[in-house]
Formats: structure tokens, sequence, C-alpha cells
């Protein structure tokens, strides 16, 4: 059996389902965290069954679809549309592995404890070198910690969904050593890249969030059977959001370092894996 994509939903999965059942393709739904996935019984129908999923991708809506499941539906077929309200913490814990989520919940801790009387002792700690005084390079984890802090309600939401969203893609898809590299590498290479452009004086996730960002979509590109993409309207707010840091419109200092850098970083670790994969598929 191999799953050859997700959908967003249980009635377009059916209705998909329907559809290759007139093709006499075997395809049957499971539920995942980010969506539906669809699972061909026979591999020797595989390349056709993705050709159509991307048709329909494209034109959900075609009358064809929806013929299909009045000539083929089942009206036994139950459908599951998630877990509702109550089952959103559920779904929010789910949906990511333990590396993003220990990450998730440090930046939230860190956050908490800055906005309640702690902010200049957590400063003290986790800045980058030179920010306070008797910072030095012997203090190895200033070179990352300052990744996990975060200055605003807004830097931390805009971030930490980021994170949870495609950390979690990553982390349940393809294992956690990728997500591990990106938050290891990606949260200590921007941040020297930041430092020397505008100082010791900056905090946040956005290099991480970027690297996973340039990560899930050049994989996507690349290797798009690996189980994680990126929507090209998706990669384009980030483009735009980057390019609009560099300017004064969002009112707010952006680290366009750790940006840049972190994007670099996913991109580069990207080409790597889907190289490395390609090698093993050969």
């Amino acid at each position: 059996m191999i799953e050859i994509g997700l959908l967003p939903n249980a009635r377009a999965a059916q209705a998909f389902i329907d559809y290759l059942k007139g093709l006499n393709i075997q395809c049957h739904a499971v539920q995942h965290a980010q969506g539906v996935g669809l699972i061909i019984i026979h591999p020797e129908d595989e390349q056709r069954a993705r050709e159509e999923l991307l048709h329909f991708a494209n034109n959900p809506n075609d009358s064809k679809y929806l013929q299909a499941s009045w000539d083929n539906g089942d009206t036994s077929t139950q459908f599951n549309y998630g877990p509702g309200a109550k089952g959103l913490l559920q779904q929010f814990l789910t949906g990511a592995g333990p590396l993003t989520l220990i990450t998730f919940f440090i930046c939230v801790v860190i956050f908490a404890g800055m906005n309640l009387g702690f902010a200049d002792a957590i400063y003290n700690q986790l800045s980058f070198f030179g920010a306070v005084p008797q910072s030095d390079i012997s203090q190895i984890w200033r070179v990352f910690t300052p990744s996990l802090m975060h200055f605003s309600a807004m830097h931390i939401v805009f971030n930490l969904l980021w994170w949870w969203y495609l950390g979690g893609k990553i982390e349940t898809r393809l294992g956690v050593r990728p997500l591990l590299f990106l938050l290891v590498i990606a949260g200590t290479i921007p941040s020297v890249v930041q430092f020397y452009m505008t100082g010791p004086h900056f905090g946040g996730l956005s290099g991480v969030v970027y690297a996973v960002v340039g990560y899930t979509w050049l994989m996507g590109v690349r290797q798009p059977q690996c189980g994680i993409s990126l929507p090209q309207a998706y990669m384009g707010f980030m483009m735009v959001w980057l390019v609009l840091g560099f300017t004064d419109i969002l009112g707010m200092p952006i680290a366009n370092g750790a940006h840049i850098g972190g994007l670099l970083v996913g991109l580069a670790q990207a080409l790597f894996d889907s190289r490395k994969q390609s090698s093993n598929n050969e």
C-alpha cells in the first residue's frame, strides 16, 4: 500500500476515491492531523493515481467527480470531519512530534517569564554575546538561545504557528533528524549573521521558521513523494514578508539577517536531503 498524498477533508477525499473506483483503482482514506491521506492498494496504480490527484487538486469541482460519486459512491460511507472544538488540544499534540512541541513550550515559558517581571534576568542569561556585560565566548549557549526569546505577542504567535505547522510536518513525516538539524543550525548561523548586521540585541525563532519554510517548499518541489510541501501562495507570502522587513512598513524591528540566513540553511538542507533520497531510490 502506498500513500499518494493528502486532501484537506473527508468529503473531498471520498469524492476522489469514488472517481478512482471508476478507473478500477482501489484507494481508501486515513485520517491525519493535517488532513486525509489517500492510500492505494496496488503499486502499479501509483503513477496514474498521482496524476489524477494532481488534476483533482487543480479542479475539484469538475462535474466528472460529482458524477463519479453518484455512480460509484457508497451511501453507507461515514465522514469524519475531525475532532471538533473539544479535540483541538489533541489535534495540536498529534499534529507535531516531541521536538516541535518541546521547542514550542520552551518559547512560551520564556515569553511568559519575560512578561511576569523576569525580563532582565532572562535576557541577561539568554542574549547573544556582547548584549550584556560579562557575556563572552565561553558561554557557548548564547549563540543559540536568542532564538528562544520573543519580545511581543505578535512576534511569538507568528513564529510559533509556523514552527508548529511546518516543524510538525517535517518531524512526523521525515523524523526528528532533519528538524533537529534545522533547529540547531538555523538557530545559530543566522544569529551570527544578524549580529554582524545590527549588533547583539535581537531574538526570536524567525531564522528557524524561515529554515523550515525553505526546507518544506524545496522538498515538496524536488521530492513530492516525501509527504511535505508548501503551497506556492504560502511561500510567496513569506517572501513578501521577507522583503517588507527591509522597509519601515511593518513598524517594528525585523531580524532580516536571521531571516535570510535561515532561509538559506533550509534550502541547502533540502537540496542535500532531496539529492540523498534520489540516490537511495536509484
